[in-house]
């Protein structure tokens, strides 16, 4: 990687407190910490994070936020999706790079954060970055809710779906390489703004893939790829499996 010291970094966190699934996680106890402090806490320590800001449409997550000595921007509650809410505050907050981190991953890599962000910076010409990491097991291919990425020479991503890509058609060839994508996702500010102005394709309506909204209007979008793989809270089953890694370090 460019061994230029890396821009400060705004961290964006979009917290809704009436997630489909498990209303209220982004509060959900971890160990005597609510998640969003947890998510807080670890982007706070990647080196080219300069500030930390949750975007939230509730005020009992504001409150929780302040609580902990966070600070919490209140959006809009018609946004339909994360990126929409990070618009919104690229137009209230100016900083040149901004660090999509979901509210659901209490045990984000600061290193992963860093990563993005490198390679963002690495390349002037690139307005949008991400990560994904090998699939090594053959059960995440057929999962529809893991999602996989295909790249070009440039690492720039050429497609996004939930189906296994690319598909192995003659099985007597190599087998492919498969990587899962992570969705964490650094944006400068301008194509930040840019975006509630793109319309969504057809691709993005069928996949049910935001991200593919970016691509279909002509948007590169440069993968790393990590040996970090994300673990998000999804579902309340979750919350053990996160407490028991947490505890497991102490934390």
């Amino acid at each position: 990687m460019n061994a230029t010291p890396l821009p400060r970094a705004l961290v964006v966190i979009p917290a809704r407190y009436n997630s489909t699934r498990f209303p209220g996680k982004v509060l959900a106890d971890l160990n005597g910490k609510p998640m969003i402090e947890r998510v807080v806490e670890r982007a706070r320590q990647a080196r080219a994070v300069e500030r930390v800001l949750v975007a939230t449409d509730d005020e009992r997550v504001a409150g929780a936020v302040a609580a902990f000595g966070g600070e919490a921007v209140m959006t809009r509650p018609d946004h339909r999706s994360g990126t929409g809410r990070l618009a919104e505050v690229a137009t209230k907050v100016d900083a040149p790079i901004f660090v999509n981190v979901q509210g659901d991953e209490p045990l984000i890599e600061p290193a992963a954060i860093d990563t993005a962000v490198e390679t963002l910076a690495a390349d002037p010409t690139v307005a949008i970055a991400t990560l994904a990491t090998p699939i090594l097991e053959p059960g995440p291919l057929a999962d529809p809710n893991v999602v996989k990425v295909v790249m070009d020479f440039e690492s720039d991503a050429l497609y996004f779906s939930r189906a296994p890509i690319p598909w192995l058609r003659d099985t007597s060839e190599e087998t492919p390489r498969y990587f899962k994508h992570i969705g964490l996702y650094v944006f400068r500010r301008e194509a930040l703004l840019e975006f509630p102005t793109l319309p969504p394709g057809e691709l993005e309506r069928v996949e049910q893939l935001e991200q593919l909204r970016w691509l279909e209007n002509g948007y590169r979008i440069r993968v790393a790829i990590t040996n970090y793989d994300s673990i998000a809270v999804d579902v309340p089953e979750d919350i053990a499996r996160v407490t028991a890694r947490l505890s497991s370090t102490g934390q």
